[in-house]
C-alpha cells in the first residue's frame, strides 16, 4: 500500500521529466528521498505497534490542552483532505492519460466516463470490501505497474555505467528545482498515516516490530527502484534529443521510434495503474486519519467516519478531474498542503518516537534523533521552497 501510495502520475511525471532533461544526474536524488522515506516511515511503524495507535490517534493523545487538541485535529483533517483531493485528481486524470497512452491516442468517448469508473471502483474497494482484499488487489496492481515500468527500461537498453554515474550527489545546471521535485513527490506526508494505520491492523504487537520493519524497507525499496527506473527509461530514450516533454503521455509517444509500440502499451499501462493505486490510497488515508480522530480506530474500514473521509476525497477529486482543471493548479494546491504538513508532521513524528511514557525501550536513540533531526531540516527547507514556489514568490 504505501509504494502504491507514492507511485502515483505526479512521480511518474516528474521523474519522467529529471530523465529527459538531466540524463541520469539526479539519481541521487531518489536515492536519497527513499531511504529518508524509509526512516521516516519507520518511526511510524514503531509507534503505531509499540502504542497500538494510529498515528493521528497519538498526536491527539499527546496534546495537553482539550482546546489544542480540537484546533489541531480541525488543521489537520483540512489541510489532509484538501490535499489528497487534489492528489486524487490528479490520480484519476493520470489514470485515464495512461489509458490514452495504451490506446496510441485520445479516447473515442474522452477521460469523463473513465474517471467515473475509477471514482465508483475506489469507492466500491474502500467501503464494501475487506481491508484484506484491498491489500491484496493494491499489491497485485503494484506488481503489475513495477513489471510494467521495468520491462519498458529494460527495452531502452540504457547504459549501467551511466546509470551508476548518476549515485554521485551533484546538481546539473538549472536541476535544482528537479531535484526538489523528485524528493517532494517522494516523502508523502499521508504515507505516514496509512503506514501506521495498516501495520497496527496487520501485526498484533510489538513482537512483530523486526518484521514489519523489513516489510518497510522492502515496500519503500521497491517503489525506489520502480522510480528509479522510470527516470532511466526517460534519460535512455529521451535525454539529449532535442524534443520537449511535458508529461508522461509525451514521453510514451516519444518511445515509439525508439522500441517501438509495445514500450508505449507498458509505460501506459503503468501510469494507469499508477493512478489507480494511488487513487485508491489517498482516500484510504483520509479516512483512516477521520476515523483515528473521530472514532474507534478498531476495524476502521467499518466505521462510519473512515467511509465519510474517503468519499469525500474521491468525490472531490472526481469533480476536480472532470471539471478539467490544469495540472498546473492542481499541482498548486497540493504543493501547499505538503509544504504545509510535511515539516508540522515530521516534527511531530519526532516528537513521539522520543516520548518514553508512550514508547518505553522503543524511543528513539541517539543515531536515529540525528537521522531524524537532519531529516526535519531538509523537509522544512523543502516545505518553505514549495510553499514559495507555488506562490509564486521563488521562480
Amino acid at each position: 500500500m504505501v509504494s502504491a501510495a507514492f507511485i502515483g502520475p505526479g512521480t511518474v511525471t516528474a521523474c519522467t521529466l529529471a530523465g529527459a532533461n538531466f540524463g541520469f544526474a539526479l539519481i541521487w536524488a531518489l536515492i536519497f528521498a527513499t531511504v529518508t522515506t524509509i526512516i521516516l516511515q519507520s518511526f511510524a511503524v514503531r509507534i503505531a505497534l509499540v502504542t497500538r495507535l494510529g498515528l493521528a490517534e497519538a498526536m491527539m493523545r499527546t496534546m495537553g490542552s482539550p482546546v489544542l487538541r480540537i484546533a489541531s485535529a480541525i488543521l489537520l483533517i483540512a489541510a489532509l483532505v484538501l490535499g489528497n483531493a487534489a492528489y486524487e485528481a490528479g490520480n484519476m486524470s493520470g489514470a485515464a492519460l495512461g489509458l490514452e497512452a495504451m490506446a496510441g491516442g485520445a479516447l473515442p468517448f474522452g477521460n469523463g466516463p473513465v474517471i467515473l469508473a475509477i471514482a465508483l471502483l475506489a469507492g466500491a474497494m474502500l467501503l464494501f470490501s475487506k481491508p484484506k482484499w484491498v491489500e491484496r488487489a493494491l499489491i497485485s496492481l503494484v506488481l503489475f505497474m513495477s513489471a510494467a515500468f521495468l520491462l519498458t527500461f529494460l527495452l531502452t537498453k540504457p547504459d549501467i555505467g551511466a546509470i551508476l554515474s548518476g549515485f554521485v550527489p551533484m546538481i546539473p545546471d538549472g536541476g535544482l528545482l528537479t531535484a526538489i521535485a523528485l524528493i517532494g513527490t517522494t516523502i508523502v506526508p499521508y504515507n505516514l498515516f496509512l503506514h501506521a494505520a495498516s501495520v497496527k491492523e496487520r501485526w498484533s504487537s510489538e513482537i512483530y516490530l523486526p518484521e514489519a520493519q523489513t516489510d518497510n524497507a522492502i515496500s519503500i525499496g521497491l517503489g525506489g527502484l520502480v522510480s528509479i527506473t522510470i527516470l532511466s527509461t526517460a534519460a535512455a530514450a529521451l535525454f539529449g534529443r532535442g524534443k520537449e516533454i511535458t508529461n508522461a503521455i509525451d514521453m510514451a509517444e516519444q518511445l515509439t521510434p525508439l522500441v517501438g509500440s509495445f514500450a508505449t502499451f507498458t509505460l501506459g499501462a503503468g501510469l494507469f495503474a499508477a493512478g489507480l493505486t494511488s487513487a485508491i490510497t489517498a482516500p484510504l488515508a483520509t479516512g483512516y486519519i477521520v476515523q483515528e480522530i473521530f472514532g474507534n480506530s478498531s476495524h476502521m474500514s467499518s466505521r462510519m467516519p473512515f467511509k465519510i473521509g474517503a468519499i469525500i476525497v474521491i468525490l472531490s477529486g472526481m469533480s476536480g478531474a472532470l471539471l478539467g482543471y490544469k495540472p498546473v493548479e492542481i499541482i498548486f494546491v497540493a504543493q501547499i498542503a505538503n509544504g504545509l504538513l510535511l515539516p508540522i508532521i515530521a516534527l511531530f513524528l519526532l516528537k513521539l518516537a522520543n516520548d518514553r511514557t508512550m514508547l518505553g525501550q522503543h524511543s528513539n536513540g541517539w543515531k536515529a534523533n540525528v537521522l531524524g533531526v537532519t531529516i526535519l531540516l531538509i523537509v522544512s527547507l523543502l516545505g518553505v521552497r514549495l510553499i514559495a514556489r507555488a506562490l509564486g514568490w521563488w521562480p
